[in-house]
C-alpha cells in the first residue's frame, strides 16, 4: 500500500504551526511517508518530514504566477497517494492532480470570500465582485476533491454540499510546561498580546484603552509581533497609551510560553470584520492553556468560548472605554483572575486541544487509503 503523502503550500513557510508542527508531525507519527513542498531556504528532512524548498517570492503576483506552476511540477515528481494543499491559489494544481487520478484534500484556513472584503490593497468597489468570484471557484472546484478540511466549524458550513467536509480546528498542542506555576509580579499588571499588529486586529483601540486606565494603577502591555505597515506603526507609537507598551517585535515561538507565564491576562480584541466574527484565533486558546484570564471581543462565538467557560471578559472592541473597564476589573480581582485562568486551562485540556483534532485528521486519511485499497481489490 502506498502511504506517501505530499503536503503543498505556496503561501505558508515550511514551519507553519498548523501545517508542520500539527499536521505533518501527526501524520509522520502515524506511520505515513510525508513530503512537504513549501517556502524554505533549502531541501532537508526535519522530524521525519521531507521538505522540498520553494523560493520566497518578492510579491503576491510573483508568488501566484511563479510558485503555482513550480508546485505543480514538483508535485508530479512525488507520485504520492494523497496530495493535501493549503492555499486557494493552488486550486488549479489540486484540480490537475485529481484529473490524473490522485487523491486530493483541500485545507481551508480562512473564509476567503469574507476575508477579501477586508483587504485594504483591493479597491472597495471591486471587493464584493472578487469575493463572489472566489466563492464560486472554491465551491465548484471543491466538489471534485476527495476531502475538505476546514480550520473552523463555521468555514465547514461553506462546504455543506461536500459530504466529506470536516473541520480540524487549529487548537494548541498541549504543553506540560504551562502546568508550572506562573511568575507573579505584584508591582505591575502585565497584559499580553501575541500576534501580527495591524489595524483590524484592534491594536489602536487597545492602546487607547491603556491611556484610560487609572494612572495610579501600574500597567504594562507586552506586545509580541511585527507591524505589517510602517505607517501604521508610526500612528500607534504616537498614541499616549503607547507609553505603557513594551513592544518586543517578532518573538520566536519557543519563547512565547515563558512570556505568557509572566503575564497576568491576555487580550485579543479584533474588530468586527466579516472574516473575524466567526473566527477562532489560536492566541485565544494559547492564553487559556497558559491559565491566563482573557479580554476578548464580544462576538457571539467568542462569548460562547470565553464567558461560556468562565475564563474571561468580553468587550465591544470598537470602544476603548469598554476595554479599559475590563482591564481595571481584572486588575482589581486577583482571586477571580486565578479562577478564570484555571477554568480556561481546564477547557483546553478537555476540548480545545490539537490532540483531539488530530484524531479527526487521521480519520480523513485512513478513510481515503482504505477506500483506495478496496477499489483496487474489487
Amino acid at each position: 500500500m502506498n502511504n506517501k503523502i505530499c503536503i503543498l503550500s505556496s503561501v505558508h513557510p515550511a514551519f507553519d504551526t498548523r501545517i508542520f508542527y500539527k499536521q505533518t508531525k501527526t501524520l509522520v507519527k502515524a506511520g505515513y511517508d510525508v513530503t512537504l513542498i513549501a517556502q524554505h531556504d533549502k531541501d532537508e528532512t526535519v522530524d521525519g518530514v521531507k521538505i522540498i524548498a520553494l523560493y520566497k517570492p518578492k510579491n503576491r503576483l510573483q508568488r501566484m504566477l511563479g510558485l503555482t506552476p513550480k508546485v505543480l511540477s514538483l508535485s508530479l515528481k512525488q507520485n504520492a497517494e494523497v496530495y493535501h494543499f493549503h492555499d486557494p491559489e493552488l486550486i488549479p494544481v489540486g484540480t490537475i492532480l485529481k484529473t490524473l487520478g490522485k487523491k486530493v484534500i483541500y485545507d481551508v484556513h480562512e473564509d476567503y470570500n469574507k476575508q477579501i472584503l477586508s483587504k485594504s490593497y483591493l479597491p472597495k468597489i471591486t471587493r464584493n465582485s472578487i469575493a463572489l468570484i472566489t466563492k464560486a471557484i472554491e465551491n465548484t472546484a471543491s466538489k471534485f476533491f476527495d476531502g475538505i478540511i476546514t480550520a473552523t466549524d463555521n468555514i465547514q458550513k461553506n462546504f455543506s454540499s461536500h459530504n466529506k467536509a470536516i473541520s480540524v480546528r487549529n487548537f494548541p498542542i498541549l504543553s506540560p510546561s504551562f502546568s508550572v506555576k506562573k511568575f507573579s509580579d505584584n508591582d505591575i499588571f502585565n497584559l499580553i498580546y501575541v500576534g501580527i499588529l495591524f489595524e483590524i486586529k484592534g491594536i489602536t483601540q487597545i492602546i487607547k484603552a491603556l491611556e484610560l486606565v487609572d494612572s495610579n494603577k501600574p500597567l504594562k502591555l507586552t506586545m509580541c509581533g511585527e507591524f505589517i505597515q510602517p505607517e501604521y506603526m508610526e500612528k500607534v507609537r504616537s498614541l499616549k497609551g503607547f507609553e505603557k507598551v513594551e513592544h518586543l517585535g517578532w518573538v520566536d515561538s519557543h519563547a512565547i510560553p515563558d512570556l505568557l507565564r509572566k503575564a497576568d491576562a491576555g487580550i485579543v480584541c479584533f474588530l468586527p470584520e466579516p472574516n473575524y466574527i466567526k473566527s477562532m484565533p489560536i492566541k485565544l486558546f494559547e492564553y487559556m492553556e497558559a491559565s491566563l484570564p482573557i479580554i476578548a471581543s464580544n462576538f457571539p462565538l467568542w462569548k460562547k468560548i470565553v464567558e461560556g467557560n468562565k475564563c474571561g471578559v468580553c468587550v465591544d472592541p470598537l470602544k476603548p472605554k469598554n476595554i479599559a473597564e475590563a482591564i481595571e476589573y481584572l486588575m482589581e480581582q486577583p482571586v477571580l483572575r486565578k479562577k478564570m485562568g484555571k477554568n480556561g486551562r481546564q477547557a483546553v485540556l478537555e476540548k480545545y486541544n490539537w490532540e483531539k483534532e488530530a484524531i479527526k485528521l487521521l480519520a480523513v486519511y485512513e478513510n481515503l487509503i482504505v477506500e483506495k485499497t478496496k477499489r483496487i481489490n474489487e
